[in-house]
């Protein structure tokens, strides 16, 4: 028999939690803890010797509360102009720069702000929240640590900076943050899913399923997390966990890389017909998904085989599939090696 090999995609990086602030429904898929941005106190010097100062800021306070987000805007950077010194107005105008999702002005401000006060926590973590979020993550887990040294056990610098160092591949480096995070928040399903992400990542599949299930007690798993849970039960060999996984999944959003992961627990399971059919909905969705050609292949590869070698129309269309995966995606050795033994 010729064997299914894993050829899909087997972990996906940045995970579905929650960011901070008020963000759109599309923002809240991309991974971040969630956290709100305070208005800095009024303490330092230059804001007490400054009445000028303090009235703009406590003006800016208020058309920020009334909605009037430009004009807020404005005064705070009326102040930085005036007042280069004063944290408070790079924090305030940071905080409408993020509301509005403008990553690299957010980035400047609360940058400086870390700059002009570095003992500042909130301005220590919304600057690696804003170099987290235009994926600068080396520089995102620097500004984290910063804000870690001073104060270590804020649950939303640990779990970011968890997620900045398993998005640089370090998953290593992630785990004791991701563990404080969950002692932090034992009730957070984010937390969870971040550990199950990073257990993943160093194969321990084991732990991670155990955290993936205790994520989903806790909160809704979107379909990234399904696909990596679904991926962490095929390591473990637990296939009807792993099909049960990816239809709930299937029936939330599919997707060839879904598709494809269901035909390869069918085919573990033994059930070719359902197999094919799964690889081929994963083709139909989308032809250029070369390991659900590589599923199809293998599937018709084993019918002729089983029909010992007579079923000449499923060793063609095996190899044509395997044809068509090679010419996506030519580095692959052992599909070649299929293709070059039963394609003469």
């Amino acid at each position: 028999m010729v064997h299914l090999r894993n050829t899909g995609i087997a972990f996906v990086g940045l995970l579905a939690f929650m960011l901070a602030g008020c963000m759109s429904a599309n923002q809240v898929a991309n991974g971040i803890s969630t956290a709100t941005a305070p208005i800095g106190v009024l303490s330092q010097p230059q804001a007490r010797q400054d009445p000028a100062a303090t009235e703009a800021l406590v003006r800016a306070e208020g058309l920020r509360h009334q909605g009037q987000l430009d004009e807020a805007l404005a005064e705070f950077e009326r102040v930085i102009e005036t007042n280069p010194l004063m944290t408070v107005a790079y924090m305030g105008a940071g905080d409408i720069y993020r509301e509005q999702g403008n990553w690299e002005l957010a980035e400047r401000r609360y940058g400086a702000a870390a700059r002009v006060e570095p003992r500042n926590f909130d301005a220590q973590y919304y600057h690696g929240f804003a170099l987290q979020m235009l994926d600068r993550f080396g520089d995102a887990i620097r500004a984290y640590l910063r804000a870690l040294a001073i104060r270590p056990n804020d649950f939303d610098a640990n779990l970011n900076l968890a997620s900045s160092y398993l998005e640089l591949g370090e998953p290593t480096q992630s785990l004791p943050y991701a563990q404080r995070s969950i002692a932090l928040r034992p009730d957070s399903g984010p937390a969870h899913a971040n550990l199950a992400a990073v257990f993943a990542a160093l194969g321990r599949h084991a732990p991670a399923v155990t955290e993936y299930q205790q994520a989903a007690d806790l909160m809704e798993l979107g379909p990234d997390l399904l696909l990596n849970m679904a991926d962490s039960l095929g390591y473990l060999e637990r296939y009807g966990e792993m099909a049960s996984t990816l239809d709930q999944l299937l029936r939330i959003e599919p997707s060839p890389a879904a598709w494809e992961r269901m035909g390869k627990a069918m085919f573990k399971m033994r059930q070719y017909d359902k197999a094919l059919d799964a690889f081929n909905r994963a083709i139909a969705m989308d032809p250029s998904y070369y390991p659900a050609q590589n599923g199809a292949g293998v599937c018709l590869l084993n019918q002729y085989l089983w029909s010992n070698k007579q079923d000449a129309r499923a060793k063609q269309a095996a190899v044509s599939a395997l044809r068509r995966s090679l010419q996506i995606e030519p580095d692959q050795p052992r599909i070649l090696e299929l293709v070059r033994r039963y394609g003469r």
